[in-house]
């Protein structure tokens, strides 16, 4: 979720590498994983819901109800997906995060080298950001009203996502000491972002490439 989805708390130092991510994300599990397509379809229909009206009403201001009511279940029945209003905010947020941390090892991972992962990584975000303007509100406005372990979770994982564009920054880049790196890191985000408030009057496509270059720019310049 994030100017950024990806900020460390102010006055929060920033991860030592990545040596906390043995930790399994709060949202993760074997239930997860053996949902029928039919249940799973449906619990993706929630989310989406959820996080339209978490962006245009607050997480305060939006009902359990309100969601199931969404995607046509009434009464009881969205207790079968999600045990609370909670629940639903903890999926999004840690699963976000998640995503964009596994997003970031598989750019550096067939990345063939750094200016290179460094292009799959602005995609990658560009994409997110385009893709997700609501999650991006949500963020912004909503963190706080995370479970504190959900919210410790989430920090863990944006950090672990902001270290992986710091170290390719410093390949690119190798004259940028890892303060330097991390800011210029921070800063991209925020442009990247913009997309609640930029991405309005012009096409997706055009959008994407205007983003990727002025990030891409940003970060070499």
């Amino acid at each position: 979720m994030p100017a950024e989805i990806v900020r460390s708390a102010p006055g929060e130092p920033p991860a030592a590498g990545e040596a906390e991510e043995h930790q399994p994300p709060v949202a993760a599990g074997p239930r997860a994983r053996a949902r029928t397509p039919a249940r799973a379809t449906r619990r993706e229909e929630l989310l989406r819901a959820a996080a339209r009206l978490f962006a245009e009403r607050g997480f305060r201001g939006v009902g359990i109800e309100q969601i199931g009511a969404a995607v046509g279940i009434r009464g009881p029945g969205i207790y079968r997906h999600f045990p609370s209003k909670d629940a639903v905010l903890v999926e999004l947020l840690v699963g976000i995060s998640q995503h964009l941390l596994d997003a970031a090892r598989e750019a550096r991972r067939v990345g063939a080298s750094a200016p290179e992962t460094l292009d799959l990584l602005v995609r990658g975000h560009v994409e997110f950001a385009l893709d997700n303007p609501d999650l991006i509100i949500i963020h912004d406005r909503d963190l706080w009203s995370l479970p504190e372990p959900a919210e410790r979770e989430v920090r863990r994982l944006q950090r672990a996502y902001a270290e992986q564009w710091v170290d390719v920054l410093r390949q690119v880049r190798p004259e940028l000491d890892a303060p330097t790196a991390r800011a210029r890191t921070h800063v991209l985000f925020g442009l990247i972002n913009s997309t609640p408030h930029s991405a309005t009057d012009l096409a997706r496509a055009e959008m994407a490439e205007m983003l990727h270059a002025m990030a891409l720019g940003a970060a070499r310049g």
